[in-house]
C-alpha cells in the first residue's frame, strides 16, 4: 500500500483584511479521492484550502489558506509519501501589495497588479525522488487534451486528470486520464465518488503496482 498526499480545494489570496481572490473549487473531488484511496488501504494525507465539506476520518487533514501555505505544507510532508495527487485548484495569482486596511470605495476604477503564485505540483515534482510519482489535474476551457498533455510534460506528471469547468462545486465530473506521453487511459463520467474510484484504479495499476 502507498502513502499518498492529496491537495484539495481552493486557496485564497487576500487583497485586504476582508477581500480575496479565489475560485469555485469545493474540495469535493479531493474528498472523494481521499475516501477512495483509504478504501483501497492507502495511507492518506490531505492538504486542503478553505472548504465547507468534511474529509473522511481516516485522512490526516492539514488546513491552509493561501497557495504559499499549501506549498509549504506539501513540501514538508511530500518527502514521507510515495506519491502526490494534485487535485487542488490553487489561486494562480496574488496581489503585489496587500492592504493592511479595508480598501474604501472611491467611485473610481480599482487597478490591481497581480503576479503568479508558485505552481505546487511542478514544484513538488521537480524535487521528487526517483521512486515517487505525481498525478496532476488540468481544468481547461479549450484545446482540452492538448493543454492537459502539455501541462503533464511541463509539470513532470506521470498521469494527468483532465476535467471541465462544469466540475467546479458540482457533485459529478467528466474526466479523461492521460499519461505524460499523451496516451489516453480512460474516459469516464459520473459522480465524483465514481470518478475517484476510476482515478485510483489507474493510479494503482500504472504507478503503485509492482513498487
Amino acid at each position: 500500500m502507498a502513502r499518498i498526499l492529496i491537495t484539495s480545494g481552493p486557496t485564497r489570496q487576500y487583497l485586504d483584511p476582508v477581500r480575496y481572490l479565489t475560485n469555485a473549487s469545493s474540495g469535493k473531488m479531493g474528498a472523494a479521492l481521499s475516501r477512495a484511496a483509504a478504501e483501497r488501504g492507502h495511507d492518506v494525507i490531505v492538504i486542503s484550502g478553505p472548504v465547507a465539506i468534511d474529509y473522511p476520518e481516516a485522512s490526516d487533514v492539514v488546513q491552509v489558506v493561501s497557495t504559499e501555505e499549501m506549498l509549504a505544507a506539501a513540501e514538508t510532508r511530500f518527502p514521507d509519501c510515495d506519491g502526490l495527487i494534485g487535485a487542488a485548484a490553487p489561486c494562480d495569482y496574488r496581489p503585489v501589495r496587500v492592504s493592511k486596511e479595508k480598501m474604501a470605495k472611491t467611485g473610481e476604477p480599482l487597478k490591481l497588479e497581480l503576479i503568479e503564485t508558485p505552481d505546487i505540483v511542478a514544484s513538488l515534482a521537480g524535487k521528487r525522488r526517483p521512486d515517487q510519482w505525481v498525478v496532476g489535474f488540468a481544468l481547461e476551457t479549450n484545446d482540452h487534451r492538448f493543454r492537459a498533455i502539455t501541462k503533464a510534460e511541463r509539470k513532470q506528471c506521470d498521469l494527468m486528470v483532465l476535467n471541465r469547468p462544469e466540475a467546479m462545486n458540482a457533485d459529478a465530473n467528466q474526466v479523461e486520464i492521460l499519461r505524460r506521453d499523451g496516451r489516453l487511459l480512460s474516459q469516464f463520467s459520473g459522480s465524483k465518488a465514481d470518478c475517484a474510484q476510476e482515478i485510483l484504479h489507474w493510479i494503482d495499476l500504472e504507478l503503485i503496482a509492482g513498487t
